[in-house]
C-alpha cells in the first residue's frame, strides 16, 4: 500500500503554523507571485525562509506553489522565486506552466517538481506524459473517480497526490483562469 500523507494548505504563517501543530506532515502555501490565490493570504517573499524553517524544524515538508500560468515577462521572476524558494531549502514546488516546471526539473534536478492540479491530468496518458518530463508528483484532477485514481496509481510509477476535499474552480478543477475570467478569484 502506498505511503498516506497529509498535506494541509497554508495560507499566511499562522495556518501554517495551525496545519503543523495540528499533525500535517506536509503544507502547500504560496507567496505574494505566481500564486492561484493570488486575493488570499499568503506567507509573504520576506517570510519564506522563516516559514520553511519552522517547518523543517518540525520534521513537516514545504511545498510553494507556482502554480499560475507565467507570462514571457514575468519568466524570470518566477524562475528567481523558485531559486529563492530552493535556497531557503523548500521540499518541492507545485507548478501549473509547463514551460517553468521543464525548466525547473532541468535545472535543480534535486529539487521536486511537482504537477499541479491546474494542469488538469485526468488520465492515466497524461500522468505517464508529466512522469516522462522529470515531475515527481501529478496533483490529480478533481473530478476522477477511486476507480480512476486506483487505475492511474497501478499503472503509474510517479507520486499521485489528491484532493479529498474542496471546491471545484466553476465547475472542473485546475481551470482557474476561467475562474478568474467570470469572478476575478484567481489571478
Amino acid at each position: 500500500m502506498p505511503e498516506v500523507e497529509l498535506l494541509s494548505p497554508a495560507g499566511d504563517f499562522e495556518c501554517l503554523k495551525a496545519a503543523v501543530q495540528n499533525g500535517a506532515d506536509s503544507v502547500y502555501f504560496g507567496t505574494d507571485k505566481f500564486n492561484a490565490r493570488f486575493y488570499a493570504t499568503n506567507v509573504g517573499l520576506n517570510s519564506l525562509k522563516d516559514a520553511v524553517s519552522y517547518c523543517k524544524l518540525r520534521n513537516v515538508h514545504t511545498h510553494l506553489t507556482l502554480n499560475t500560468l507565467v507570462k514571457d515577462t514575468e519568466f524570470e521572476d518566477a524562475v528567481s522565486l523558485a531559486k529563492e524558494a530552493y535556497e531557503a531549502g523548500i521540499d518541492a514546488i507545485i507548478v501549473q506552466d509547463l514551460g517553468l516546471a521543464k525548466y525547473l526539473i532541468d535545472r535543480l534536478p534535486d529539487l521536486p517538481i511537482h504537477a499541479s492540479t491546474q494542469m488538469t491530468a485526468h488520465n492515466l496518458e497524461g500522468v505517464l506524459e508529466l512522469e516522462k518530463l522529470g515531475f515527481k508528483r501529478v496533483v490529480l484532477a478533481r473530478e476522477l473517480s477511486i476507480s480512476e485514481i486506483e487505475y492511474i496509481c497501478n499503472n503509474s510509477k510517479v507520486e499521485i497526490e489528491t484532493f479529498i476535499h474542496g471546491a471545484l474552480c466553476i465547475c472542473y478543477s485546475g481551470q482557474c483562469l476561467f475562474s478568474s475570467v467570470v469572478g476575478g478569484r484567481s489571478r
